[in-house]
């Protein structure tokens, strides 16, 4: 069970940093560099999410609940 809330959980922080990301898609248009933009999704802390979020789901997955 905990491993589900925790999928769960890891899927949250998954959805938030990528929205974030795509909405700050939004900047290359109005003439920012690609550099730019990575160095500013950089300094952004709900970027980070993304990978948390994956790495929190990957761990749910694999982690065998039983023991066998």
């Amino acid at each position: 069970m905990w491993y589900l809330i925790m999928f769960f959980i890891g899927f949250g922080f998954t959805c938030v940093g990528a929205v974030s990301i795509i909405g700050y898609l939004n900047f290359l248009p109005v003439g920012m560099t690609v550099y730019d933009f990575l160095l500013f999704i950089y300094k952004r802390p709900e970027c980070y999410m993304l990978p948390l979020g994956f790495t929190i789901m990957v761990i749910a997955m694999y982690k065998n609940p039983f023991g066998s």
